[in-house]
């Protein structure tokens, strides 16, 4: 992969190879203006790779978050999970759920930046649950 450094010194000196081309025109207006827009377009380019370096930072830093929220509203219990994308992190938050033994009544998912699930969930039996019993239980399934 090419860095960004190479990228750019490959860009100056395109541009020096242009410049160096010359016109064909007399008409100094027509010269300096071809060469504000090649200028022009170098500064696009410029700031391009400026936003897409910043851009995948932003990505990055998204896909090392981990948060895992639990909270008790009634007799539900809201569950919200966002970490990074995985194998099987759908069916082993969902056993987890199971095993601290609550069913799940309506989820949402995604997996388009990240592997993201929200869910409400309903203890059976009336039984008492823990919020950080439930949130540490989840964890340990994202971390496995």
């Amino acid at each position: 992969m090419v860095s960004a450094l190479e990228n750019r010194f490959n860009s100056r000196k395109k541009l020096r190879l242009v410049r160096s081309l010359g016109t064909h025109e007399s008409p100094g207006k027509q010269r300096s203006g071809f060469w504000n827009s090649v200028l022009f377009i170098h500064k696009l380019k410029l700031k391009l790779e400026a936003i897409e370096r910043e851009y995948l930072k932003s990505i990055k830093e998204l896909h090392a978050l981990k948060e895992v929220k639990v909270e008790k509203m009634g007799e539900e219990i809201k569950v919200k999970v966002r970490c990074e994308k995985g194998e099987n992190r759908l069916v082993s938050v969902l056993e987890a759920l199971e095993r601290m033994r609550l069913n799940v009544v309506e989820a949402r998912v995604s997996c388009s930046e990240c592997f993201s699930m929200e869910a409400i969930a309903v203890a059976e039996d009336d039984q008492l649950v823990n919020v950080k019993d439930i949130t540490e239980a989840i964890n340990v399934a994202i971390d496995a």
